[in-house]
């Protein structure tokens, strides 16, 4: 059967406007009544990305709860590991009825991650403040022994003797060693299947850059040091810089939050990427034509052309749906997604360079082995794969 599209209780996620332009998030009843138990803990990750996930994850579960007829002081981890089964994972018992039914979709290796993480932080933390259900506490925090890739994370890893371990958390995948690329000649395809001068800027600085969607959309003019020699002094060629804001009006913001500040007018710090020629041919066809023509002087880079909304800053998600609105006209395969741009510059330099220090520069990626891990393998079809097969096999 399938489960009801109303909110069991109304239990809904409340998006808090703060003064500074930032936003918080909590979980409020139907008479918007803050929930006591739930609030306490997202208030612990004020400030970052973690608050909305955990929030977005956690009212699910509560709304399942509900649904069950248990509590805090009721639940087991056995009542835990149920949910984790009705919303996707592989668990070795019955859990009923499945939670995510179409066209909702079961939660991915990811998303089961995340809630593993969310809903032990979560009891862990209502049980000991509450002073309630001590064996489900119990039964959450439990530890295992360190890997050799936790003592080489840690700082004087080799006196480690356990590690904090999550019984709600799926086995993690081994690491991808294959990620989705952008089809062959997906970039001359997507700019001739574009049809404004925004989108067909979006599609170079996605193909000549490794920047996520997020800090793309959530770019402000200022952030572009687009010449020789700019006054930040931090990249003496063209180059931009992405900037952390959390009051971002079409709420885009970058995913990771160097330390960046505005002094005299000019940006320094944040994430710094070079710009290529490319990518400033474009920028001021789209500024001297569409952006001049339509911008409401909000000072973001990318605007919205059509709609009720004309002149307002463009958000990620209209941008993901216009990369694949694109790779439909182009009759390219598979979806289009901005992550794929990431993964094959950072495949494309890491190939040109050999070098997995380079390549993990100019993707701001947080370590070169993991660049080395995921990308530095030959291509199955490369000439010196299929030299070295030839010579194995007798045949040169």
């Amino acid at each position: 059967m399938a489960r009801s599209r109303v909110v069991l209780g109304d239990l809904r996620v409340q998006v808090l406007e703060r003064s500074g332009g930032g936003r918080s998030y909590t979980i409020v009843w139907a008479d918007c009544s803050v929930d006591q138990e739930a609030d306490p803990y997202l208030r612990t990750f004020e400030g970052s990305g973690s608050q909305r996930t955990y929030a977005y994850s956690l009212v699910d579960h509560l709304r399942w709860r509900l649904r069950e007829g248990l509590t805090t002081e009721t639940i087991s981890l056995l009542d835990v590991k149920r949910y984790m089964g009705a919303v996707g994972a592989q668990v070795p018992m019955p859990y009923g009825q499945p939670w995510r039914v179409p066209p909702q979709r079961p939660y991915g290796t990811s998303a089961l991650q995340v809630a593993a993480a969310a809903l032990k932080g979560f009891y862990i933390d209502v049980c000991t403040r509450r002073g309630v259900n001590q064996e489900l506490r119990h039964d959450l925090a439990v530890n295992r022994l360190p890997t050799k890739a936790d003592r080489k994370r840690a700082f004087l890893g080799h006196v480690k003797t356990s590690m904090p371990a999550n019984p709600l958390a799926p086995k993690r995948p081994p690491r991808r060693r294959h990620p989705k690329m952008l089809p062959d000649g997906a970039k001359p395809e997507l700019l001739e299947a574009v049809n404004t001068a925004r989108d067909e800027m979006v599609v170079r600085w996605l193909s000549d850059t490794s920047l996520r969607i997020g800090g793309l959309t959530g770019l402000h003019l200022v952030d572009l040091h687009l010449r020789e020699n700019a006054a930040c002094g931090e990249c003496k060629s063209p180059h931009l810089h992405v900037c952390h804001r959390g009051g971002n009006p079409n709420r885009a913001a970058a995913k990771i939050k160097p330390d960046w500040r505005m002094v005299d007018g000019v940006i320094t710090g944040g994430e710094i990427y070079r710009v290529s020629p490319a990518m400033i041919s474009g920028y001021f066809k789209y500024m001297t034509t569409e952006y001049a023509k339509y911008a409401t002087g909000h000072g973001m880079l990318l605007i919205q052309l059509a709609g009720a909304g004309i002149g307002e800053p463009w958000t990620a998600d209209a941008a993901r749906g216009m990369l694949r609105r694109a790779g439909h006209r182009a009759e390219l395969p598979g979806r289009i997604t901005p992550k794929a741009f990431r993964h094959q510059i950072t495949n494309d330099v890491l190939e040109a360079s050999g070098d997995p220090l380079v390549a993990k520069t100019v993707g701001n990626w947080a370590s070169a082995q993991m660049v080395d891990e995921v990308y530095g393998h030959p291509d199955l079809h490369s000439p010196e794969f299929e030299a070295a097969l030839q010579t194995v096999w007798g045949e040169r």
